[in-house]
């Protein structure tokens, strides 16, 4: 509708009195009042009108014959489509300059943010009463400070309850459609945390190789990791958490690697306008931290710096398409990541030892006896000390428990309490497989 664009131009014949009937026509269909620009040209020879529409500060315009609720419709590729109550809404706070997320939450308080997380984050940097305030993780409602809802979609202890949809949905996928789902997860921890736990998940679907071109070896992934951390970051920044019903979905297929958000783009911008770098913020305050944290350089470049990424990386260009109410953003792969069917074999004979194999492929004699451990039942690294025959927990103990991590080979039985004392780890389906195809799992 022309109630939120930008800019429309459309073309007619037309003489002086069409100009007149157009503007009657637009004054008795549309509310609230919207005057357009309507200039008469002359064009080889030919009379038009020349109709812009410029942003009003009393948007959303509705067709009066069918109410503001019904009536209010939005422009999506080629289509008008409704506007649902949370776009009206968000129109409306748009044109009274208001923020989503800076709006206060009343109903909390200070001790209602994990302050221990975002110091975590923030480290070394202390944060004061008047950083909140100025990050506006706080702020004051009648008389005393109250989170907002950037903060508590941020850093919030009972983020759940207030943002229920906030959160991010994971899957590898067998193949090139959603028919056969391979592995899942679902991320509920706060939001910076959920960048680096996306990108774990990724990394845990995706192969590693080295380059030993240098001095110093380098890890080589078969996925565009920076690109795909940039998605990622603008997913999460970007989403309109104002809508119920739709988490940020991350979807690893065998060719491509789709990030979907919630909401489509904010009024006045366009997806070319995304690619040229214009950046339009939904989110101020989950925006200004993750830029303060370092997850964001500078606005816009992001979305940018994926499509220069992809050039430099000889891969297809990226696309992005606004479907539905969502914004998906999908990176093509150039080699196709297919799963490998497991190899099942007799295994019966074989005992927790170090395999020369694994050995080789991990690289280290030590990650090779956890993974062998970790096939028998869940450990935790006490555990695994003990059954190692060390006295205490060693740092390269840690130190390869991170590492196959980041690999993938292990997971968290606690992902959300990484800190735990009750923490365990587990072989993930990617490390079982590859004990099953080279002959090493037990049964």
């Amino acid at each position: 509708m022309l109630a939120w664009l930008q800019w429309s131009i459309r073309w007619a014949r037309a003489d002086h009195s069409d100009e007149e009937r157009l503007a009657n026509q637009v004054a008795d269909a549309i509310a609230p009042r919207l005057v357009p620009s309507i200039e008469h040209v002359t064009l080889e020879g030919k009379s038009l009108l020349l109709v812009e529409v410029f942003p009003s500060s009393l948007r959303p315009h509705y067709i009066k014959s069918e109410g503001r609720e019904q009536g209010s419709y939005v422009r999506l590729g080629s289509s008008n489509r409704q506007a649902g109550p949370e776009l009206v809404a968000q129109l409306r706070r748009s044109a009274m300059g208001v923020v989503f997320d800076e709006l206060p939450v009343p109903d909390l308080g200070v001790e209602d943010l994990d302050l221990e997380a975002a110091r975590r984050w923030f480290a070394p940097r202390a944060l004061t009463e008047q950083e909140l305030l100025s990050l506006r993780l706080l702020t004051r409602e009648q008389g005393r400070l109250v989170p907002t809802k950037g903060a508590v979609l941020l850093f919030g202890k009972s983020r759940d309850a207030f943002f229920p949809d906030a959160w991010v949905q994971c899957g590898r996928f067998r193949g090139r459609d959603k028919s056969h789902i391979f592995d899942h997860t679902d991320i509920r921890t706060n939001l910076p945390d959920s960048v680096e736990q996306v990108t774990a998940f990724l990394k845990k679907h995706a192969y590693k190789s080295a380059d030993l071109s240098d001095l110093q070896r380098k890890d080589v992934w078969s996925i565009p990791l920076l690109m795909l951390r940039e998605a990622i970051v603008n997913a999460l920044v970007h989403a309109d958490y104002s809508q119920a019903g739709s988490p940020v979905r991350v979807a690893f297929f065998d060719d491509r690697i789709e990030v979907e958000s919630p909401g489509i783009l904010v009024p006045g911008m366009t997806i070319e306008d995304m690619k040229q770098g214009v950046s339009n913020l939904r989110n101020r305050v989950i925006a200004r931290t993750f830029r303060e944290l370092g997850l964001i350089e500078q606005w816009g470049s992001g979305v940018r710096r994926i499509f220069s990424e992809a050039a430099a990386l000889g891969l297809p260009e990226p696309a992005i398409a606004e479907l539905g109410m969502h914004l998906r953003l999908t990176i093509y792969l150039k080699q196709p990541q297919v799963i490998p069917q497991p190899v099942l074999h007799d295994t019966s004979h074989f005992q927790p030892a170090p395999d020369e194999r694994l050995e080789s492929r991990l690289e280290s004699k030590l990650a090779a006896r956890i993974v062998l451990l970790l096939n028998e039942q869940p450990r935790g690294k006490s555990e695994l000390a003990k059954s190692l025959g060390h006295q205490t927990v060693s740092g390269e103990l840690h130190k390869q428990v991170r590492r196959l991590l980041e690999l993938g080979w292990i997971e968290m039985t606690l992902p959300d309490k990484p800190q735990s004392r009750l923490q365990k780890y587990r072989l993930t389906e990617l490390a079982r497989q590859a004990l099953a195809s080279a002959a090493l799992a037990k049964t």
